[in-house]
């Protein structure tokens, strides 16, 4: 049976039943995860890596968002904020960096402060991330 199949073959087998395959495939102690579905497809992904290979180192260092220029921006792209009834405008550099009021800053926590004049998480004042609420 290939791992393909063998994933395919998860469908329709209780939660008991893929705890059980889990076990049965080499992985130890299955979760203690209660939904069917994200077992099954937790337990599907770990017999295909195992066939397969895992992420790509690269790929990896994407999904965790490292080395992303600009906080995943493309270089030129434009980031506008009104604050306090001002436009403001960032531009995303080449070789990372942003351009504001004609200066060059590294990051847009200290972008965020110069225009409101309190800490910021700068990509959650600009409305890259979602703010944090605690």
């Amino acid at each position: 049976m290939t791992p393909d199949e063998a994933a395919r073959s998860l469908e329709g087998l209780s939660l008991q039943e893929l705890r059980e395959a889990w076990r049965r495939h080499g992985f130890g102690a299955p979760p203690k995860l209660r939904a069917p579905d994200l077992l099954r497809r937790c337990l599907a992904w770990l017999i295909q890596t195992r066939a397969y290979g895992g992420i790509s180192p690269p790929l990896r260092r994407q999904l965790r968002g490292e080395g992303r220029l600009g906080d995943g921006l493309e270089t030129g792209a434009r980031i506008v904020r009104e604050w306090a009834g001002v436009r403001h405008e960032v531009e995303v550099m080449e070789g990372g960096g942003y351009l504001y009021a004609g200066r060059r800053w590294t990051s847009l926590s200290p972008i965020a402060f110069e225009i409101t004049g309190t800490k910021w998480n700068g990509p959650a004042f600009f409305g890259l991330r979602r703010a944090s609420t605690t």
